[in-house]
């Protein structure tokens, strides 16, 4: 749900640690790569963040030892990046020096949540294309 933080990173981090097993990045089982943190070599960010008055809004994650509930009105960016340093062994030469984040700026609302970002591109092609056009 768009409203259960802690989960919704969960599932992120397993989505990113499952694509880098099959691209051959990581090896194990994907209980193996959540368990030792391996995927934090290319990940090593959070999901995303408040979103507010300032790109990187203020606000607590935790209140009392608790991941602090998603409320209607509080607006995240979701923005999960990977980042291929070249001094990474094993890194293939087509992924080194390289980070990927693409970002979408979400408002939680009383029935679940809204993409405002729902119109910027987001898949490969059409990133491509508005980076081209730029030149």
């Amino acid at each position: 749900s768009c409203l259960d933080k802690p989960r919704f990173d969960f599932s992120a981090v397993g989505v990113i640690a499952q694509g880098l097993i099959d691209e051959g990045l990581l090896s194990g089982s994907l209980e193996q790569v959540l368990e030792t943190k391996s995927y934090s070599q290319f990940y090593m960010h959070r999901t995303g963040h408040w979103l507010g008055m300032d790109v990187h809004d203020v606000g607590a994650y935790m209140l009392e030892k608790k991941p602090r509930p998603l409320e209607p009105g509080m607006v995240l960016t979701v923005e999960p990046g990977l980042y291929f340093a070249p001094s990474t062994a094993g890194t293939p030469e087509a992924y080194q020096g390289i980070g990927v984040r693409i970002e979408d700026d979400v408002l939680v609302t009383p029935d679940g949540c809204e993409v405002l970002s729902h119109g910027v591109p987001k898949e490969r092609e059409e990133i491509l294309a508005l980076r081209a056009s730029a030149f």
